[in-house]
């Protein structure tokens, strides 16, 4: 695999935000929204105490794939917890092991900042998904996510 996992930077967010639009398409919850998804990954970008992007670059193809970390408090486990979001490879990279690649450099950015948990959600519906990350020896929850929008 002729890949490399790194932060990433305001010249990636072009091809972050195509990414983002195919894995919103599959999601239920979501729809894609170029300027949206921009504003977001321009925050994270600029604040890399509070979070991380992680992209997978491969020689030639560019970015393949993305993954985003934020640090929460948990009061449950008395420590920071890390929240992984925007999980996608493109299409034709995926069962190489870039998707493995990039958790594990989100797992290693928590750890650095003194995480105790990593945590994510997942599409109920998105049984590739699902696969993959039960694949990796993640463990579901008995918690259901809820949500109220504010705006």
């Amino acid at each position: 695999m002729n890949t490399c996992i790194e932060p990433a930077v305001p010249d990636d967010i072009d091809s972050l935000v195509v990414l983002l639009c195919t894995l919103f398409s599959i999601e239920q919850d979501f729809v894609p929204d170029a300027a949206a998804q921009r504003r977001g990954l321009e925050m994270l970008i600029a604040n890399p105490k509070r979070g991380r992007v992680f992209v997978a670059r491969h020689a030639g193809q560019g970015v393949v794939g993305m993954v985003s970390a934020q640090l929460v408090i948990s009061t449950a486990i008395g420590a920071p917890s890390v929240w992984i979001e925007d999980m996608v490879v493109r299409e034709t990279f995926r069962g190489m092991g870039v998707g493995k690649a990039l958790l594990d450099s989100a797992r290693g950015w928590a750890i650095m900042n003194g995480a105790g948990r990593i945590q994510l959600l997942v599409d109920a519906d998105n049984t590739p998904a699902l696969e993959f990350y039960r694949h990796l020896d993640w463990q579901p929850t008995q918690l259901v996510a809820w949500k109220k929008l504010l705006s």
